[in-house]
């Protein structure tokens, strides 16, 4: 049995470029590993696909399949299909991670299975390997291969690696509902802003280490937009400010905000502020790139 600690993602920025022909856009997104995680334990099986999903830890875990509508299961698909293995493999998946929340909960999955299925077949995949891989799954899943701190661009699948920050304490707010990403984009298309990140100051800070100024420079275009029909992303905002975060901001598509804290003590302070107001709460912190 193989365990693999699947962890979720943050947008430090998100920007959106030109739409594509394709259909997908043109993105900048600046991308950072943090401590929340699923849990992935694999083993080999005769033949075929067992994903067995552990979901009493997350709100609307029952709403999740272990078929083919999963991204794990379609990454060990794609993994046996690919390289035409004679074995099936067996998945728990034990979600931690909130669901439809922009945190690559699902993404994170996907990837943890290819890394998992690489040890356990004896692959000996290089990590750019894995990640073509995980492309042919979604934009995000390149990104869970590699971890830590990313420039991420194209669809979001290509990646340019930027020094580990240190860790720092991160408070996380998921809102119940869920905001679909599609809804977002083509939403952000007919309302275009004229506010985008800094990408390049921001990577520029990451690699200084100094994540004051990284806090100072977090932004994503498509919070404006979700604000308008989520109002209560912005007051969930306002909340993490006002009880000490530096900064706050929505992940992804949302509706999840995260706020920065100095300390982790401070990290914890602010999260009693959010209880028993019908959200979920997690105090984590930034981790660095994962081991292959």
């Amino acid at each position: 049995m193989i365990t693999i600690e699947a962890h979720a993602k943050i947008n430090l920025t998100l920007d959106i470029l030109d739409k594509r022909a394709d259909g997908y856009h043109d993105v900048e997104l600046v991308l950072q590993s943090i401590g929340l995680s699923d849990t992935i334990e694999l083993a080999k099986i005769n033949k075929g696909i067992k994903l067995e999903l552990n979901v009493d830890k997350v709100i609307g875990g029952e709403n999740l399949t272990a078929d083919e509508n999963n991204l794990a299961y379609r990454a060990a698909k794609l993994m046996i299909d690919y390289f035409n293995l004679a074995e099936g493999v067996f998945i728990r998946l034990t979600k931690k991670i909130p669901i439809a929340a922009g945190l690559a909960g699902g993404s994170t999955d996907a990837a943890a299975v290819i890394r998992g299925m690489n040890q356990l077949f004896n692959l000996h995949l290089t990590t750019q390997q894995m990640c073509d891989l995980a492309a042919k799954i979604g934009s995000d899943v390149p990104f869970c291969i590699v971890g830590g701190t990313c420039l991420a661009y194209g669809r979001g699948e290509k990646l340019k690696r930027l020094a580990d920050l240190p860790s720092i304490p991160i408070v996380l707010i998921k809102p119940r509902g869920a905001i679909p990403t599609a809804w977002a984009y083509k939403t952000y298309d007919a309302d275009k802003s004229s506010e985008h990140p800094d990408t390049n100051a921001i990577c520029e800070a990451i690699n200084l280490s100094d994540y004051e100024a990284v806090a100072e420079l977090i932004f994503n275009v498509l919070e404006r937009v979700a604000i308008k029909k989520y109002p209560a992303i912005e007051t969930y905002k306002q909340k993490l400010i006002e009880a000490g975060a530096i900064a706050a901001m929505m992940s992804g598509s949302g509706p999840s905000i995260f706020g920065i804290a100095k300390t982790h003590d401070d990290a914890v302070k602010i999260a009693d502020t959010f209880k028993d107001i019908g959200v979920e709460v997690f105090v984590t912190e930034t981790v660095g790139r994962l081991e292959n």
